[in-house]
């Protein structure tokens, strides 16, 4: 497996470069398959955030899965301790899903909302021209960003195009396990429909659907 590591405002020593080798046999003893790793390690220059300085983010790339997790602390390796503790949980779950996979079990149905009634249409005064609603108005190409401040504001919006193929809620919620958020946006195949699947407490999750009221008259 090739491993990666890189500084963000620090420099890497090579005694942490030498830790991190011998930890990754962590990640090869549970995902064999894994062909990269990717270790960033940012200090923050604030003394009031001495606690947790320096975060550790790991990537692992294994084919066309992406596991990741990150940690901070008030140095580098208890934060690539603590990181490295969630990616194996992660990449535990993976590899126990796809066993469950295999054997033909299927995950609990997640809380379906429905869909949202859409509020009353009302009339929206024009945005000027140089309003953050223009400013990213630009169509994008796959994989562009485009980022705006918002007047004299410290403000900044953020816009990228990703390109992704329609998934089951299923796979949407296999998604989100993997990054390790408490949401994934997704198109649903089924229906769709933009979709997003969210951790609600436990083992428990939802569904939120969202659609607009010419379609829904339609069905």
């Amino acid at each position: 497996m090739e491993i990666v590591v890189t500084g963000r405002h620090t420099q890497i020593k090579q005694r942490f470069r030498d830790v991190v080798e011998n930890k990754m046999n962590r990640v090869t003893a549970i995902a064999p398959d894994a062909q990269r790793a990717q270790i960033v390690v940012t200090h923050e220059g604030n003394p009031r955030q001495a606690d947790t300085a320096k975060r550790v983010e790991i990537t692992i790339i294994a084919g066309s899965t992406v596991v990741r997790a990150e940690a901070s602390s008030a140095d580098e390796y208890s934060a690539l301790d603590m990181a490295l503790d969630k990616l194996t949980l992660r990449l535990r779950r993976t590899r126990d899903r796809r066993k469950d996979h295999r054997r033909g079990y299927t995950n609990p149905a997640p809380v379906d909302l429905g869909v949202v009634e859409p509020a009353a249409e009302e009339s929206e005064p024009e945005e000027p021209n140089n309003s953050p609603a223009a400013a990213v108005a630009s169509d994008l190409g796959p994989g562009e960003s485009v980022e705006v401040q918002v007047g004299d504001t410290p403000i900044v919006i953020r816009r990228k195009l990703h390109i992704a193929e329609p998934m089951s809620i299923d796979e949407a919620l296999y998604e989100m396990e993997l990054i390790g958020h408490d949401f994934f946006l997704f198109v649903n195949k089924e229906t769709g429909r933009p979709s997003v699947v969210y951790h609600r407490h436990g083992w428990s999750y939802g569904v939120f659907e969202i659609d607009t009221p010419e379609n829904v008259a339609k069905k």
